[in-house]
């Protein structure tokens, strides 16, 4: 290694470890060294003079339009209120605006998790569009990398469905995917945090965020998921498809054997009938609520990580959460649209009742 290029490392991990004593001095973590007494007796917060303390409203806050903004940012002035002195000692416009929550009648609002997959979806849209939009048969580094990305997912579905149904699969596999992954990781930029509507210094509204981490996001992918296995199901098998679910072989075997007395054997049939039929179609719904949480649960914790660990300690202390967070979007991603891949493949393999395979 060269004196040139040991200058510029030696340079650069003086200012890591310059930043990283930075965060520690001005982060929470520096703040609560210096904390007087009276505040850590009063319970307060220390707070560094950067990141303030972090705030995280579950429910997507209102962005669009301005009047149903307005009443949202009144109802949470009388929330507040409410949480610090009582309900006792609010007014009654104060009561009023809790009694009739945070959404104004029937009016159609965009969220700021809306705006956020909206922005997803476009970038995804462009992302595809100017990779093919000047194909060539030596492509360029762009279109390289959409390549790259469209033959490596169709590889994943197809070395699981085969290449028969692979096509057909594919575009709603990929979707979730991609999805997914890119609200994700444009979550992460430090642009998401910063921008909204202020209230004094700090921003009270969010403009921008993480689409995952609204639940009606997971819901909505967890609903086309659901309705697509179906769909392919009923497509591929036709009527034939129902045998998972009501096993009308079974329940004319256990008939039969219970005729014959042959009590073990009528059991079993109507065992399969009764329970094991029923069992699968309730494990068809549950994976409405566990694709649902377990994308929601996974965004929401990551979010609130790295708030937390900003707010502790700023700076380079955060460059771990974000290289944690680009794995765990990509891991949710993949395990979204894996499990649909999945499902869909079992969907499409012909289901033989069971009392035939007796």
């Amino acid at each position: 290694m060269g004196s040139g290029t040991g200058k510029f490392v030696a340079f650069g991990i003086l200012i890591v470890v310059a930043l990283a004593i930075a965060g520690l001095i001005t982060g929470a973590i520096g703040a609560g060294l210096t904390q007087s007494k009276e505040d850590k007796a009063a319970g307060l917060t220390a707070e560094g003079p950067f990141i303030p303390k972090p705030a995280v409203h579950l429910p997507a806050q209102v962005v669009f339009p301005i009047s149903d903004r307005d009443h949202y940012r009144k109802f949470l002035h009388a929330e507040h209120e409410e949480k610090l002195h009582g309900e006792k000692h609010l007014t009654k416009k104060e009561h009023d605006l809790i009694d009739e929550g945070p959404y104004i009648g029937y009016n159609f609002i965009i969220t700021n998790a809306i705006l956020s997959s909206w922005i997803a979806s476009i970038l995804l849209v462009l992302l595809f569009v100017l990779g093919a939009r000047k194909a060539a048969m030596i492509p360029g580094r762009f279109q390289n990398f959409v390549e790259i990305a469209v033959e490596g997912l169709l590889n994943f579905v197809a070395g699981t469905v085969g290449r028969e149904h692979s096509r057909l699969i594919f575009p709603v596999i990929a979707t979730i995917f991609l999805f997914v992954l890119i609200n994700a990781w444009i979550a992460l930029l430090p642009i998401y945090p910063s921008l909204g509507f202020k209230e004094g210094s700090l921003v009270e509204i969010h403009l921008l965020r993480p689409a995952g981490t609204d639940i009606n996001m997971p819901l909505a992918l967890a609903l086309v998921s659901f309705v697509f296995v179906e769909w392919l199901g009923f497509k591929m098998l036709g009527l034939g498809y129902l045998t998972k679910f009501i096993r009308i072989g079974s329940l004319k075997k256990g008939v039969i054997a219970l005729s014959k007395f042959q009590i073990l054997d009528a059991f079993q049939y109507l065992l399969d009938f009764f329970f094991v039929g029923p069992l699968e179609a309730f494990s068809e719904l549950v994976r409405l609520i566990s694709f649902t949480f377990r994308l929601f649960g996974n965004m929401t914790a990551g979010e609130i990580l790295v708030l937390v660990s900003a707010f502790l300690v700023p700076f380079i202390a955060t460059m771990g959460v974000y290289g944690l967070e680009l794995l765990v979007g990509f891991i949710q991603a993949l395990i979204f649209a894996g499990l649909t891949l999945v499902f869909a493949a079992i969907a499409i393999t012909a289901h033989h009742d069971e009392g035939e395979a007796h």
